[in-house]
């Protein structure tokens, strides 16, 4: 597969997700992603955003100011 941006060949790794909601901001560690081994772009498989989807919604409400939590290796409820 090639890079939306460039045309690069992308490459499996673990990546970071961050967001910042406002009121908290979340860190997704070892997130499974393809990163573009000439511009760096990193993207995600429709499951893997999805989830990430999930673990962002139920942090929305969280009462701290910075969440750091793993990628899951199984479903998360």
């Amino acid at each position: 597969m090639n890079c939306f941006m460039c045309k690069g060949h992308l490459e499996n790794k673990d990546t970071t997700f961050m967001v910042d909601l406002g009121n908290c901001i979340v860190i997704i560690k070892k997130v499974p992603s393809q990163v573009c081994s000439q511009c760096g772009e990193v993207s995600y498989s429709n499951e893997v955003t999805k989830q990430i989807e999930k673990m962002v919604n139920m942090l929305r409400s969280s009462l701290t100011e910075i969440a750091v939590i793993n990628y899951p290796t199984t479903d998360v409820a």
